[in-house]
């Protein structure tokens, strides 16, 4: 029942925040006369979500998996090479400048190219989604594992402890705080690269998934099937957003009792 309280306590602030934003949304349509294409109302676009629930459903479905599969592979990817780059100096200097293409390249520039290299469908949007998330792990990882005590790397080393074994049961675990920092950035990154791979390099029909709901809408004007799928995809991305966060916090718990 606690718990059942302190979730409410949680909760309550940020549901009363969107219950606001929501009627004041429908009031400013209806007062102002905004037509439907340009706005529509919160009522249409609940409506368009029962109109054709299986499919935008089904898209999601389709998104969500391609957005799972790019976050992993930007969790693993990036933990693994900001270990590499820490435990190898030369690399560091060398390499991680270059990593910061990740970010300054738009996605959209280079989604095209991503279809020539991977094909239509899943592979180019995993690429996509990996391409934009991976960088905050690579760096979180890098900044976690440069802060470490070096009395406590000293004291590994004292003890003849080799590099390999130093990460793992001191830099690593002492890192994961900063390393989940980035995991939750990439989280709502893997979203956006996802529906932008999506826009380019996805297939439309029956399997569509929700960025080409999104760009079939936006031709017939079907502003209210647009904002339906935005509000999945952000669904999407708050679900990958609260299953990092309890992932850390269990993993923080066993790691770092001092967080809660």
């Amino acid at each position: 029942m606690n718990g059942f309280f302190r979730m409410w306590f949680f909760l309550w602030p940020p549901m009363l925040v969107v219950a606001f934003l929501v009627v004041g949304w429908q009031v400013l349509v209806l007062m102002m006369g905004v037509p439907p294409y340009m706005l529509p109302s919160p009522w249409q676009v609940g409506e368009a979500l029962l109109e054709q629930p299986q499919r935008l459903l089904a898209a999601s479905s389709r998104t969500a998996i391609a957005m799972l599969m790019g976050f992993l592979c930007s969790a693993i990817g990036g933990v693994v090479l900001g270990s590499c780059l820490t435990l190898v100096p030369l690399a560091r200097r060398g390499i991680y400048p270059l990593t910061l293409i990740l970010q300054m390249v738009p996605l959209v520039a280079i989604a095209p190219m991503l279809v020539v290299w991977f094909g239509w469908g899943i592979p180019s949007v995993v690429a996509a989604a990996c391409i934009v998330s991976i960088f905050p792990v690579i760096a979180s990882t890098l900044d976690g594992l440069q802060s470490v005590d070096p009395g406590l790397k000293e004291l590994f080393r004292i003890y003849g402890a080799g590099r390999m074994k130093t990460w793992m049961l001191l830099g690593f675990p002492s890192s994961l705080p900063s390393i989940f920092t980035g995991l939750r950035i990439a989280a709502g990154l893997a979203v956006i690269g996802a529906i932008v791979g999506e826009f380019v390099g996805s297939y439309g029909g029956d399997s569509a998934p929700l960025g080409s709901v999104i760009t079939s809408a936006l031709k017939q004007t079907r502003t209210d099937v647009v904002f339906a799928a935005i509000i999945l995809a952000a669904g999407l991305g708050f679900a990958l957003f609260g299953m990092v966060n309890l992932l850390g916090w269990w993993c923080l718990r066993r790691w770092h009792t001092s967080v809660r």
